[in-house]
């Protein structure tokens, strides 16, 4: 069988638990092939982000196109993009991709340490980058932030993602993990399609960092793959609690999940299950 190419667009996590380095894995780990342009260097491990120095937007942008120029790709997976000029340039030249292909967006704002990742004109400029997706998948506060509406029940996150999906005419994949209840619900909103929802008992675990990384490139995979985006949503939701489970227990914040489970490339395991 044949990769699916996903291009990452990212940035950069030197603690190797979120960002570009989370993403490798997830791909690698689905049996993709993964490509990357870096819209962001990051000095953290698992206490925090120290400093960030963001790549030039030209340069971010040149990364694309030496991808696509040669490689090709079947899916795009758009992380931390850095600035709102990044996000400018990233949305322009995607725009321009010759043959379409889906683009998951993680709408990356604060880290799991608490850290800032984007500022205020940063998430402005998220707009176009949402118009262009096949798949928006934000967590609670990101979702509140770009809906422009408080998120505190899994009430609150549904009615803002079904108007969200209707706003931007963009699916979501709205997650409820960061809702301080028991029971995590998350919602798929599909445009022109069904809604989606699932329930999970949450995993007590400091060992979180990189989840929505490790999600967002789950899906890109599967899209890539030719997947529907419901089985794609499955697949990676699967692949998040077993790699939390998994989780090597290194650092002493938020530590990185495990994302090799210890075994075979997860998509052998769930075709083995499925």
């Amino acid at each position: 069988m044949i990769p699916p190419r996903i291009l990452i667009v990212a940035g950069s996590d030197s603690g190797g638990g979120a960002g570009i380095q989370a993403d490798i894995k997830t791909v690698t780990m689905f049996g993709g092939f993964a490509m990357t342009a870096i819209t962001a260097l990051t000095a953290q491990n698992t206490l925090g982000v120290d400093a960030v120095m963001s790549v030039p937007a030209g340069f971010v942008v040149r990364q694309i196109d030496a991808v696509l120029a040669d490689l090709g790709a079947d899916a795009v997976k758009i992380g931390m993009i850095g600035s709102a000029e990044t996000a400018e340039a990233v949305a322009e030249r995607l725009e321009r991709i010759e043959t379409k292909v889906p683009i998951v967006f993680d709408p990356v704002m604060v880290a799991s340490s608490g850290s800032e990742l984007a500022d205020a004109t940063t998430i402005a400029a998220f707009e176009r980058l949402i118009a262009l997706a096949t798949l928006v998948t934000p967590n609670a506060p990101e979702l509140a932030a770009l809906a422009g509406r408080d998120i505190a029940t899994a009430e609150d996150l549904e009615d803002a993602a079904l108007a969200f999906a209707q706003r931007t005419g963009t699916s979501v994949l709205a997650k409820g993990g960061h809702l301080d209840v028991p029971l995590i619900r998350d919602l798929l909103v599909e445009v022109g399609g069904e809604t989606h929802r699932w329930e999970a008992e949450r995993i007590e675990t400091m060992n979180t960092h990189g989840t929505g990384c490790t999600l967002a490139s789950a899906i890109a995979c599967g899209l890539g793959q030719g997947r529907g985006l419901a089985d794609a949503a499955d697949r990676a939701r699967a692949f998040v609690r077993a790699a939390i489970r998994e989780a090597p227990g290194f650092g002493g914040g938020h530590g990185p999940l495990g994302h090799a489970l210890g075994t075979m490339p997860f998509h052998l395991i769930h075709n083995k299950s499925a």
